[in-house]
């Protein structure tokens, strides 16, 4: 990645957690908990391979054929939209 848009990248990320940061500390002056954050990518099984769908969308952002392999894809994307920084080592994106 070109060094501009990657300083970019750790930017926005280094933001995104100061907000989280904010609004805990937010929730903590006025004593209440945190919502809690919901899944944001579904597993379904659609014949004989298992779908990653965004909840929000409808939309199918992957498919694997195990079980075990759309768990970790889910948790992977999981990660990503919360600006945590994953690398897949092997199957197919």
């Amino acid at each position: 990645m070109h060094a501009s848009i990657q300083q970019r990248v750790d930017g926005v990320a280094a933001l995104h957690v100061r907000s989280r940061i904010a609004t805990a500390e937010f929730y903590a002056m006025i004593g209440k908990d945190q919502p809690v954050q919901q899944i944001r990518f579904q597993i379904k099984n659609v014949g004989n391979a298992y779908h990653i769908v965004e909840r929000a969308t409808g939309k199918v952002k992957g498919f694997r054929w195990t079980w075990k392999e759309a768990s970790d894809f889910a948790q992977t994307l999981e990660s990503r939209a919360d600006g945590v920084k994953v690398t897949l080592s092997g199957g197919a994106q």
